[in-house]
């Protein structure tokens, strides 16, 4: 009969599979719903806790990789350099396929000036990121427009994966950065989860790596005028943004603590916690409408116990019996990092499609330039059109070509040609 500690290494987290799937679909929701003007007024509140979904993501990865990673001694399973060969050969392929998408996606745009606006955008176009009233009074204050040696560094920065240093403006790809901070994750790691594993008190700890974690926003509060580079650094930089993965990794810590004492929770203190986690959202947006300072605290350490709440409820579903829910469950699992990367892209073609079509668009074929000109609004009701194509093509992509890539890879640079067991399990 197996023990405990082989029991929970075979154990499959479905409800965190489905939890990344809804946190993927949030950050697309967060970055598009926005640019309908008939909902303008109200949108905003389901928008402006969109920070939630990619800390809370973060913080998930740290646990999966502490659950598949480390074996029952708390040491890792394989040595430091396969383990981030294997995190390479999954990131990479997104990013570079996602980044590849967003340049010539962003030139084409600018070329064809479909929607208001669309002119001033190109592959040199950036907005410095800050937080105060400058961003909402002189928008245009904050364009910048990147020379060629800007934009070479840059590029080279995307290319090797340090995007998310850049502590003044996105660029190419702006949700990439995600991408870019998780590879500095995994860098840290092998070294860091071994001795998180082994933490008594994992609760204690993840109050004081959160209490930690404030401090930045504390201080960027009291001395800064919210602005450049301070909302940029606490925006992305990995290792400011650290605490978030070492909590996910506490987390797991504390789980195998409860699950081996048999105290995991019920299904009414499950609903329970969500209850308060969902009553904690709400008081989060009310409190971003008081003031600048509340983005800060809240955006970086403020709202970490909620997103722990949330993972560790998700944890606690058993696997379903159906095996279609399963692989369903999996794939889109599986697809949450693509939606991540590939959003901002895919909205940018489907809506300017979509405003062609509104138009006149039976000039294309006669008067290019008039069908262009002739192009209409945007409609909600076809917004969930995009929600769903954008799942169903980030499977794809998923699985037709971050797979493919992935063994090729993990062939070449480690002379795989079958899955590992903790591959498997990833």
């Amino acid at each position: 009969m197996p023990d405990s500690t082989t029991a929970m290494r075979k154990e499959r987290f479905i409800g965190l599979e489905w939890l990344r799937f809804l946190l993927g679909l949030y950050i697309v929701i967060f970055h598009t719903l926005h640019n309908y003007p008939s909902i303008r007024d109200w949108s905003h509140y389901v928008t402006d806790i969109g920070f939630f979904s990619t800390s809370a993501f973060f913080a998930l990865s740290g646990f999966l990789l502490t659950h598949v990673y480390l074996d029952a001694s708390h040491q890792m399973r394989e040595p430091p350099r396969s383990f981030w060969l294997k995190r390479f050969s999954n990131l990479y392929p997104i990013h570079i396929g996602s980044l590849v998408l967003a340049m010539a996606v962003s030139a084409l745009v600018g070329y064809l000036a479909i929607a208001p606006g669309d002119s001033d955008i190109s592959l040199q176009f950036v907005v410095y990121d800050v937080n105060n009233d400058v961003g909402q009074l002189d928008w245009e204050s904050l364009n910048h427009t990147m020379g060629s040696v800007e934009t070479g560094i840059n590029l080279l920065l995307n290319l090797t994966l340090l995007h998310a240093w850049n502590p003044l403006y996105l660029t190419f790809n702006p949700p990439s950065w995600s991408i870019s901070a998780l590879f500095f994750f995994y860098l840290t790691f092998p070294w860091l989860a071994p001795r998180l594993r082994r933490v008594l008190h994992p609760r204690r700890a993840i109050l004081l790596v959160n209490i930690l974690y404030l401090i930045p926003p504390l201080y960027v509060i009291l001395t800064t005028d919210y602005g450049v580079p301070e909302t940029g650094i606490l925006h992305r930089n990995p290792l400011i943004r650290l605490p978030e993965f070492a909590s996910g990794i506490l987390l797991y810590v504390f789980y195998a603590q409860r699950k081996a004492q048999g105290r995991l929770m019920s299904l009414p203190q499950c609903c329970l916690t969500l209850l308060i986690v969902a009553l904690s959202v709400v008081v989060a947006v009310y409190l971003l409408g008081l003031g600048h300072a509340w983005y800060y605290a809240l955006h970086n350490g403020l709202l970490l116990w909620a997103q722990l709440a949330l993972i560790y409820v998700a944890a606690h579903w058993g696997e379903p019996r159906s095996p279609r829910l399963m692989r369903w469950a999996t794939r889109l699992g599986g697809a949450s990092l693509p939606m991540f990367a590939l959003h901002v892209p895919l909205y940018a073609v489907f809506s300017r499609v979509e405003r062609v079509l509104s138009g006149d668009p039976g000039l294309c074929s006669t008067n290019f330039k008039g069908c262009l000109a002739a192009a209409g609004e945007l409609h909600l009701w076809l917004y969930p059109l995009f929600l769903a194509m954008t799942v169903l093509l980030c499977v794809l992509f998923q699985e037709q070509f971050v797979v493919r890539v992935r063994k090729f890879l993990l062939r070449h640079l480690l002379g795989q040609a079958t899955r590992s067991h903790t591959e498997k399990l990833s």
